[in-house]
């Protein structure tokens, strides 16, 4: 008779075994994600960013010329976009013949300071002139004032050189008053000069704003990278502040990790980080934590939560990470603004 318990103990031993190997893999792989937890920080919520520089019309007018295509790699300065620019070069002309109107007013205000200033001199000559007359007709009087209390000359004499002292007084105080009006007029004309070059000044500022209109006519790109969510065809009119395209920056994508607040206990700038794109999820790519956002996601968000309301939950806030990524330009290039990523972050 054959002995069946040996078999019978060793199905037996063998779901124990199972078990026992479940068991230690089990606990081997829940100490190792223990220790790893110690020293990583880890999130899902997070993506590539870069920056996005929109291009918008900053004067009205026809596109005549697009010179790019979508997603194309531009350089900062490239010209990609004309638009139709006769109205303002018109703009311009006119402001320019200002500028020469008021020059020519400079000059015939030039001029007549001239006239003023010859005015001036001659109201003064008149003046010095008619005050040598006063002197010498106050003489005059003075003496046949005696003479005729004397009876030395007639009443006749005496009379005339009354009557020459009373005209040379008239005259000095005419040719006074002619010298303050033309030294007025003098003061006037200077200042003509003064309004004229103000004028000048203005009318060369509305050439200077027509050359920076005409500029915004031909527009480049403000920065290198690539040329998306191209919005206008040739011939279409737009606005001033109708967006046309959006500059991709294409050395200067970083990640944006969302980190819970209680994975910041020990986080802090200068960590190396791990970060895994979903695109490519076999590429580790290094990083460096760069810095923290200075308040919440909530806090940016179109409508905050306000606690003050009564409605108060509490919910675990996140923060936003800034992480720049140390990548050869290889990998850089894949990287597209928006990819989601996984990121761990080497804590103390």
């Amino acid at each position: 008779m054959e002995n069946t318990d040996q078999p019978k103990s060793k199905k037996k031993k063998a779901p124990l075994f199972i078990l026992a190997v479940v068991l230690v893999s089990a606990a081997a792989f829940g100490i190792n994600k223990y220790i790893y937890s110690l020293h990583h920080e880890d999130t899902d919520d997070a993506q590539v960013d870069a920056d996005i520089s929109p291009v918008l019309s900053r004067v009205p007018g026809y596109v005549n010329e697009i010179r790019f295509e979508e997603n194309q790699l531009v350089t900062k300065g490239d010209t990609l976009v004309m638009l139709d620019d006769r109205d303002l070069r018109v703009k311009l002309q006119q402001a320019q013949a200002a500028v020469d109107n008021a020059a020519a007013a400079i000059l015939v205000a030039k001029a007549n300071v001239a006239t003023a200033q010859a005015n001036a001199a001659t109201s003064s000559s008149n003046t010095e002139t008619a005050k040598v007359k006063v002197w010498k007709a106050t003489q005059d009087f003075n003496r046949y004032q005696k003479l005729v209390s004397d009876q030395a000359i007639t009443q006749q004499q005496f009379d005339a050189a009354k009557a020459e002292k009373l005209s040379a007084d008239a005259q000095l105080e005419s040719a006074s008053r002619q010298q303050s009006s033309s030294s007025l007029q003098e003061q006037v004309s200077v200042q003509q000069v003064a309004v004229a070059q103000s004028v000048l000044a203005q009318r060369q500022a509305d050439v200077d704003f027509a050359k920076l209109q005409l500029s915004y006519a031909t527009i480049t790109a403000p920065a290198s990278g690539h040329a998306s969510k191209k919005n206008i065809q040739n011939g279409q009119y737009v606005n001033a502040g109708t967006p046309l395209f959006a500059i991709v920056s294409g050395n200067g994508a970083f990640v944006v990790a969302n980190f819970k607040e209680t994975q910041l206990e020990k986080m802090k700038t200068g960590l190396p980080v791990e970060i895994h794109a979903d695109a490519f999820p076999d590429e580790t790519i290094s990083g460096i934590v760069y810095s923290f956002s200075a308040a919440t996601g909530a806090k940016f968000s179109l409508l905050p939560p306000d606690n003050a309301t009564g409605n108060f939950v509490k919910v675990v806030q996140r923060i936003p990470v800034k992480i720049k990524i140390n990548a050869t330009k290889e990998i850089m290039d894949k990287l597209r603004a928006g990819m989601s990523v996984r990121v761990s972050v080497k804590v103390d």
